[in-house]
């Protein structure tokens, strides 16, 4: 969320900012600037009235001490309660509704983000690697991963519904696999605390991340009672929430924490997308990378923090790029994003299989996650950053199809052999 004050002396900052995002700045800020006039004017109009308040009330102890009629102070103060406690109650109700309306600006992107008006303008930054060439034609993983006996949709759907999937034999061990090399390797050699948090959240967590009230409909509520839960979309959201209403300690940051979770999404408006294999499924499951870190540290962060992504696939030996994120295809939360995209042969295309964010300060209000500088200074907002390290199922993808074999075997990357005991998944059913 945007510091209040912040959108109302920048005004033509926010818009130029909302427009660039391909957004109508009158239909997200609505009535923004009119309610923080009226806001602002209920708030003076409180404390003149009290200030009038004080005075009849030192003349009326005056009058009493001097034993001469106070009555009709004692009436107007009466009435001045009244008045003060109407301001009052505009001055809040103006301020909800700010609140709600603040609720739905995204964040302003930061000036390195690119200006497009689709995904089509996204900048590719680099590239690593290069695709693998075949001798016949490379197929997608959805064929292999019947063919080989490792990937059953058909009983997944049978006992769940369609964008599930089932794993069976090595196909589920690759997938453990996957996520004990990605966290061992952010845990051992790039410094993260792994974090094994709940798989549901209540509201707040959701609020403090931004899913909520954006992004409800996207999301998997359970409710419990009198009590509603939602299953995580993302690791984010319980990792960044363990701080929320605390106050850090400066010389602590930053704080990299790594964290395993399954993922619940309901791909809502994404019906007709990516219906063949596990690339958009309800449930899939996700290594994430999360850091807290002081204002003047979040932007080299970002840029750490996506080297520890990328370094999951060079390790993989897996061809991909890195994409910024034009201004249309921007997350509602995010001040610049990095996608990482690998290369599927099987499909002849490149698939994003990491977001890499910077947040700035946007969950951290929402969340009121404050650090204290060293020295004793004012409390400060921290920075919140995340990405994917990496995307379990699509890098499962990407293994079958890049390491097929024109014998219909998919060989195992060197580095994730000692994980899976085998060099190669071979035909078995189940």
């Amino acid at each position: 969320m945007l510091d209040l004050a912040f959108v109302r002396d920048h005004q033509d900052l926010v818009r130029e900012k909302l427009r660039q995002r391909g957004m109508n700045p009158d239909l997200v800020l609505g009535d923004f600037y009119t309610i923080d006039l009226d806001r602002r004017a209920a708030i003076t109009r409180a404390e003149t009235l009290k200030a009038q308040r004080n005075q009849a009330t030192e003349e009326i102890a005056q009058l009493k001490k001097n034993k001469q009629d106070a009555a009709e102070l004692i009436n107007q103060t009466k009435e001045l309660r009244e008045r003060i406690t109407e301001a009052e109650k505009l001055a809040e109700e103006a301020d909800a509704r700010l609140r709600n309306l603040l609720t739905g600006i995204p964040n302003l992107q930061d000036d390195s983000v690119p200006v497009g008006k689709s995904e089509a303008d996204n900048a590719e930054v680099r590239r690593w690697g290069a695709a693998p060439q075949f001798d016949f034609t490379p197929k997608p993983h959805w064929e292999l991963g019947e063919e080989l006996g490792v990937l059953d949709l058909e009983r997944a759907a049978k006992i769940a519904g369609a964008r599930f999937a089932v794993y069976w034999g090595l196909g589920a061990h690759l997938e453990r696999a996957l996520m004990n090399f990605m966290l061992d390797l952010h845990t051992r050699e790039h410094g993260y605390t792994e974090v094994l948090p709940p798989f549901m959240v209540n509201a707040d967590s959701m609020y403090g991340t931004g899913q909520l009230p954006k992004f409800e409909a996207d999301s998997f509520k359970v409710q419990h009672g009198e009590k509603n839960f939602y299953l995580v979309p993302t690791a984010e959201v319980p990792v960044t929430n363990l701080y929320r209403d605390e106050t850090l300690d400066g010389a602590k940051l930053p704080i990299s924490l790594t964290a395993y979770t399954p993922c619940f999404r309901s791909e809502a408006g994404s019906y007709g997308k990516d219906v063949r294999g596990i690339i958009r499924q309800h449930q899939f499951q996700k290594v994430e990378l999360v850091k807290f870190t002081k204002p003047e540290q979040s932007w080299e962060a970002h840029e750490k923090l996506t080297r520890n992504a990328e370094q999951v696939l060079q390790r993989l030996g897996l061809h991909y790029r890195v994409v910024a994120l034009c201004t249309a295809d921007l997350g509602f939360a995010s001040a610049k994003t990095y996608d990482l995209e690998v290369w599927l042969p099987g499909q002849g295309l490149f698939r994003e299989i990491s977001s890499c964010s910077n947040f700035t300060d946007f969950q951290a209000r929402r969340a009121n996650i404050r650090y204290r500088p060293e020295g004793g200074r004012k409390t400060e907002l921290v920075h919140t950053l995340n990405g994917s390290g990496l995307a379990i199922g699509r890098t499962w993808v990407a293994i079958v199809e890049n390491y097929q074999q024109a014998d219909g075997t998919v060989l195992i990357p060197e580095s994730l052999r000692p994980y899976v005991g085998t060099d190669r998944i071979t035909p078995r059913k189940f």
